[in-house]
């Protein structure tokens, strides 16, 4: 379980094919400021909004396996060398929660359809298929890329959120482009919810 308050980052080094996985999976090599131990392996990070489990420590990088249910749903299909990662330890017991629950389960990908910028601000229109709109709540919280955000408009075929100059710093939303492909979680309440009244 993760917050959506990012406050690490790190850069995509290497991308290989997991021989000792399944077929049609990767393994990811990460460079990082953030530090981990031997015994944090097998624990689980939030890597872009998706929850991933670390397999190896290298003196300045770190491995994680992607399954192929995990290409499918997210945008690291797409990911290139270089690219840059939101990155989230899990969190403690007691610990201090300022975003939302975020399960690192990512429900679908989305893209950028228009940004504008207001008062150093951006807001940000993203397009859905119309079979998730039903999970959207306005003024609901959205992971994106992993970051915890509040959906401010509902609009047809998508939705609009509000990005912060401080967010924008410490992400890699600062990143983002007409056409950007980011990871989109739903709030877990929302999903819930839903099921529960069918």
């Amino acid at each position: 379980m993760f917050s959506g308050i990012i406050y690490n980052s790190g850069i995509i080094k290497n991308i290989k094919k997991g021989k000792r996985y399944v077929s049609g999976s990767l393994v990811i090599e990460i460079s990082s400021k953030i530090r981990f131990k031997k015994s944090d392996i097998g624990e689980s990070v939030c890597c872009d909004g998706v929850c991933l489990t670390l397999i190896r420590i290298n003196p300045k990088s770190f491995l994680f396996y992607l399954s192929k249910e995990t290409l499918k749903r997210s945008n690291f299909k797409v990911a290139k060398i270089g690219s840059i990662i939101n990155l989230e330890k899990s969190l403690l017991l007691g610990q201090k929660i300022s975003g939302h629950y975020v399960q690192g389960h990512v429900d679908t990908t989305s893209k950028v359809k228009n940004i504008k910028i207001i008062s150093k601000s951006w807001v940000v229109d993203f397009s859905l298929q119309k079979k998730f709109m039903k999970s959207l709540v306005e003024k609901a919280s959205i992971s994106i890329n992993g970051v915890s955000l509040t959906i401010s408009k509902i609009k047809k075929n998508g939705f609009q959120v509000t990005i912060i100059p401080h967010t924008l710093r410490l992400t890699n939303l600062i990143k983002l482009k007409k056409g950007s492909m980011v990871n989109i979680e739903f709030d877990i309440f929302s999903k819930y919810l839903s099921k529960l009244t069918k």
